[in-house]
């Protein structure tokens, strides 16, 4: 069975970071088919480094994008990543990926998701799980098991197809998962020690500071359509991360202040609802039975 996988990163200013990722990925049991790699207008090293490791593997193409004068997020990285994406023909490859740069990839990674994918006809996207660096030990980062992690989603390509892609805005990475099981799909991530890659930048910082990416999280949620006291349960659930107490009340100022402002939501009403009537019921039974449900009703699907 064919399994030609294309990776696909933006990158912006990555120097300090991406010799582990392009080195943990020359060094995968199964290379990509091809790794676009999208220059989002660095004005560092990452220029110098991709040239080189371009000229040592033919697999690798870099595409530079015009200096935007700064760091983007959300949508900027989704425009990067189309860039790459609209450049090349989807049906050549049987799996695409869009992976970060600030990352480092056990050996098997790619070879086990793809051992995954061919074993289940279901499953649409699926990542193993990320842990930071502290010292010498790894911390996992705590995502959870219903959605294949965005720093590495790794997608069948007719499932990405048929959910439409990445939306271009905050919380893409959310809605594509919601967006596979509202079709009958299964999203997911393992926790297994040959699937798991060290974060070499923190989930939820940002370009600016971590209350900015803790408010951006809040204006993500309420984005995609989550309801307020669902938000209230995810701040309320994660009141011990740093930062303590504050970050919380970050991601929770980020949902209010989009509604009373009235930003725009995720056109979508069939989603938002599909999304509503899952966050009601993980209230009342918990996300893993919430999502074990709806698994189940996809599975006896005809």
């Amino acid at each position: 069975m064919s399994r030609k996988y294309l990776l696909i990163s933006p990158c912006r200013d990555e120097e300090e970071y991406m010799l582990q990722t392009l080195d943990s990925v020359v060094a995968q049991s199964e290379r990509p088919t091809l790794w676009l790699i999208v220059d989002d207008g660095s004005t560092d090293a990452t220029p110098a480094i991709l040239a080189r490791y371009a000229a040592m593997h033919p697999w690798i193409h870099i595409i530079t994008r015009q200096n935007r004068g700064k760091r983007a997020v959300g949508p900027g990285v989704m425009d990067a990543f189309y860039t790459g994406y609209d450049s090349i023909d989807p049906s050549a490859f049987d799996y695409l990926c869009k992976l970060d740069l600030d990352l480092r990839l056990p050996p098997r990674y790619f070879e086990i998701l793809m051992d995954r994918m061919q074993a289940n006809p279901r499953l649409a996207t699926c990542s193993g799980k990320a842990y930071i660096q502290a010292g010498d030990q790894l911390v996992n980062e705590g995502h959870g098991d219903e959605t294949s992690l965005g720093m590495t989603k790794f997608y069948r390509s007719t499932s990405f197809t048929a959910i439409g892609g990445f939306v271009r805005e905050v919380f893409w990475d959310g809605i594509d998962c919601h967006r596979c099981r509202m079709l009958g799909m299964v999203a997911c991530s393992w926790d297994e020690p040959a699937l798991r890659f060290v974060h070499l930048r923190p989930e939820g910082s940002s370009q600016v500071n971590v209350y900015t990416g803790r408010m951006r999280h809040g204006f993500g949620q309420y984005f995609m359509g989550t309801g307020f006291v669902y938000m209230a349960a995810v701040a309320l659930r994660r009141l011990d991360q740093a930062p303590v107490l504050f970050g919380s009340l970050a991601m929770l100022w980020g949902w209010l202040r989009s509604a009373l402002q009235g930003k725009q939501r995720y056109q979508d009403p069939a989603f938002r609802a599909f999304l509503r009537q899952y966050q009601q019921r993980a209230l009342l039974v918990g996300k893993h039975r919430a999502i074990a449900e709806i698994d189940s009703a996809n599975a006896a699907r005809p």
